[in-house]
């Protein structure tokens, strides 16, 4: 249950943030949040990360689709297990339905999120994307890590 809970929560925080923008920003406009650290720059992202692929963004919102339905399918047999892949799994659930309804509505994703000195610009749904990204690398390792020292134990 934590997995549909928290994957609707990133939506909601994600989709809620974007409509802030729309609403209060114009595309290209910027906002000091905390300089140098943070700031907002509205952009549309009508491709895939670093602003590539442009114009392919409805073939990565059902790319998205099918990740999130594999996502459901190995947590539904057991493969998904544990309160940090639980965690990993719903961040990448949220991040990626985030953008894939920005893809599917709007055509484009609003991105808004600019750090440091701007190498790059993203949004809350990315932001999910790439901490459950890491949250599941580190439940791998860790995993993996059981898996071997429980091999070596003497019973």
């Amino acid at each position: 249950m934590f997995f549909y809970i928290l994957t609707l929560v990133v939506v909601l925080i994600d989709q809620g943030s974007k409509w802030w923008v729309r609403t209060f920003m114009e595309v290209g406009e910027h906002r000091s949040v905390l300089a140098p650290y943070l700031h907002f720059e509205y952009y549309q992202n009508s491709g895939a990360a670093f602003s590539s692929f442009q114009g392919y963004g409805k073939w990565f919102a059902y790319l998205a689709l099918i990740v999130v339905g594999g996502l459901i399918y190995y947590r539904i047999k057991g493969k998904i297990s544990g309160k940090l892949m639980e965690l990993a799994a719903g961040l990448l659930a949220g991040g990626a339905l985030g953008n894939a309804f920005d893809r599917l509505f709007y055509g484009k994703v609003t991105d808004f999120i600019v750090w440091g000195s701007g190498s790059g610009i993203m949004n809350m749904a990315d932001l999910a994307i790439n901490a459950g990204v890491l949250l599941f690398i580190i439940g791998m390792l860790l995993r993996n890590w059981r898996d071997k020292r429980s091999s070596y134990s003497f019973k």
